[in-house]
Order: structure tokens, then sequence, then C-alpha cells
């Protein structure tokens, strides 16, 4: 297996997390599958062990109590050494995993014969060497199993940062244009708004140009939407009327860049510039526990809108949504909804920051 790498957010050299193949055991998902995947293993050898009928229950119970304990035992231990292991090379993991699997297995073995043998009965060497054959194979062929699925999230990662890069390199045409002509019309009449928005609109540049960059922080990203709407606001005028509403605890929640970004943008076309009145456009973020809610909020369209609108609307949250999920591993959220005239695109995160990426 190869040794693990990783880059930080800035391109340079980080924690090798990321690329640690085994995946957290602190998770409950994943301890629910290695239970469910030796419970099924026991059910197997159990049948196996059967002289008649379908399973012999006894075996089938004392079994299952064992590997259940060694199960967790073992997902315990590996959960509070994962800091530790990151520091190692793939191949080392697997050592330093399976001497710990082994050790757990020798323990818990030597301990079931104490407590149903009382102690009486010595334990014969070779049901020690067979329960740690039986052991070291299974959790080889489990750590085989993570090093693949790994090298396949690796594959999807690759697949979506080029996706990533695509879509941060390209400006929307009708912005880019809009924003010079707001610009072109300001420099006679007021030529410090007009030198904002040429600093606001370089920024957006420079961040469509940062394809290297995974994650940033919240902060960040509300300061390139903030950016984006200024310029915006200085086209649309009275029409355009922004509310935040901003938790600014949360801006070192990471994010990946470019993510929000084009929901304002959104919002501006779909929601306030087919409108002759105009509206409010409004951004939220709250904190509910271990979760991070990004709301943005507009009026929802009156007219029919014509269909490659809501097509290219569909396609961008689409796209927003298998970025999150190859960042988040799916346990962000990004859904939409009508109520009350508003249309709101609400965004669920985990709670994490950069510093956070290395565990």
């Amino acid at each position: 297996m190869p040794p693990a790498h990783q880059r930080r957010p800035d391109g340079s050299e980080e924690l090798p997390s990321a690329d640690l193949f085994v995946p957290d055991l602190c998770r409950v998902r994943a301890v629910f599958l290695l239970l469910m995947t030796s419970e099924l293993i026991v059910l197997l050898l159990s049948i196996v062990h059967a002289d008649s009928g379908w399973i012999d229950w006894h075996h089938f119970g004392l079994v299952s109590l064992f590997v259940q304990w060694t199960v967790l035992t073992s997902a315990a231990l590996i959960c509070s050494m994962r800091r530790w292991l990151q520091r190692f090379s793939a191949t080392h993991v697997v050592v330093i995993i399976t001497a710990v699997v082994l050790l757990d297995v020798l323990v818990f073995t030597l301990a079931a014969n104490g407590v149903l043998m009382a102690g009486d009965v010595p334990l014969p060497p070779h049901l020690i060497g067979r329960n740690l054959l039986a052991a070291l194979i299974i959790t080889l062929m489990v750590l085989r199993y993570f090093f693949l699925q790994h090298q396949w999230r690796q594959q999807k990662q690759a697949e979506m940062q080029s996706r990533m890069t695509a879509l941060q390199a390209r400006i929307h045409p009708h912005f880019l244009f809009n924003s010079m002509n707001t610009i072109a019309s300001l420099i006679a009449s007021r030529p410090e708004q007009a030198e904002d928005a040429v600093l606001d609109l370089s920024e957006l540049f420079r961040a469509s140009l940062r394809t290297q960059d995974r994650l940033i922080t919240l902060g960040e990203e509300l300061s390139l939407c903030q950016r984006y709407l200024h310029i915006e606001s200085l086209r649309l005028g009275d029409r355009l009327t922004l509310t935040w509403d901003l938790d600014r605890a949360l801006d070192s929640q990471t994010i990946p860049p470019l993510t929000l970004q084009p929901l304002v943008e959104n919002a501006i076309y779909h929601g306030i510039q087919p409108r002759p009145e105009g509206g409010e456009v409004r951004v939220l973020t709250y904190r509910k526990r271990n979760w991070v809610y990004i709301e943005v909020q507009n009026p929802e369209r009156t007219s029919a809108a014509d269909q490659l609108g809501h097509q290219g609307n569909r396609m961008a949250l689409a796209n927003i949504r298998a970025r999150l999920d190859t960042v988040f591993d799916e346990q962000a959220v990004l859904k939409h909804s009508v109520h009350d005239g508003r249309y709101t695109v609400t965004l669920r995160l985990p709670w994490r920051t950069i510093s956070d990426q290395g565990s």
C-alpha cells in the first residue's frame, strides 16, 4: 500500500489525515457496519459448526458475545489512536492495527476461558492460534476493503476536483458584462465607488483562479459573497435589499470555495432581476448542536420562469451538492423550499474547522 500524502488548502504539505484509508471508527455508522459484518460472519460460522439443524444457537451466542466485545474494544482503541496513526504510511497503519486487533483477541480469548472454565482448564495453544489466525485473516480482509474504498473515493474526489476547477474558473458572463458596464458608468460620476467595484471584481477573479484550494473558511466565502453583492447593488440600486444575519462565531467553519457565491448569484438572477420592484436577498448563518446552517432567501418568481434558467438553477444546486458530498462524506445536506412567497436554499454542514481536517 502506498504511503499517505496530503496537501493543505493553500497547496502546502499537510498531515496525511485525508489519506488515512481507515474510516473514522468514532462514528456510529462505521461501528454499526463493523458489528453487522461481524455478526454475519459469526452466523456463517455457527451454521458450519452445527452438527444438526440449521444453527447451533449456543455456539452462536457465545461466539457472538466474544466477537462483539472484541470488535467494540478494537474499534475504540483504533478510534483513540487515529491522530497518532496519521503520522504513518498505509503499510505501517496496517501493521499497527493488525497488532492491536490480535492483542485484543488474545486478551479476550484468555478472559473468556477464565470466565467459562473458571481457570480450572488451561486453554489449549491450538485454540489460541485458531482465534488469532481467524482474527488475522478477517482483519486483513477488512483493511483491504477499506483500502479499496479509499482508492475509489480518491478517484471520485479527483474527478470532482476537475469539475470544481472548471466551475471556479468560470464567472457568469452576464455578471462580468454587467459589472464592467456598472464600473464604466460610475467612473465619471462616482470614481471612488467605481474603484471599489474594480477591487471587488478582482477579488472574485482571484477566487475563481485559486483552483488548488479544496477548503476555505465560511468567513472568506461570505466576504466573497459580500463583494459580489456589492457590485450587484451598484447595478440594481434600490431594487436590491440585502439583509445579513450572520453568526460570526461560525466564520472558521470549512466550506468548499465558491459554494455560496453561486447561490446568491441565483438569488439575484432568478429572484430579483426579473421583478421590476426588486426584492430582498437574505443570508443567515446559525448553529444547532454540531450542525451549521446557512440559508439564502429571495422572493419567489412570480411569473412562469424560463425553463433554461430553472434548469440552470437545478444544475448549480446539483453541482454544489456533489462537491459537498465529496468533501463532507455525504454528511452535508442541500435543499430548497418555497414558503410564503420566499424561495430558500438551506445548506447544512457538520461543524468542522480547518484545524479539524487533520482529525
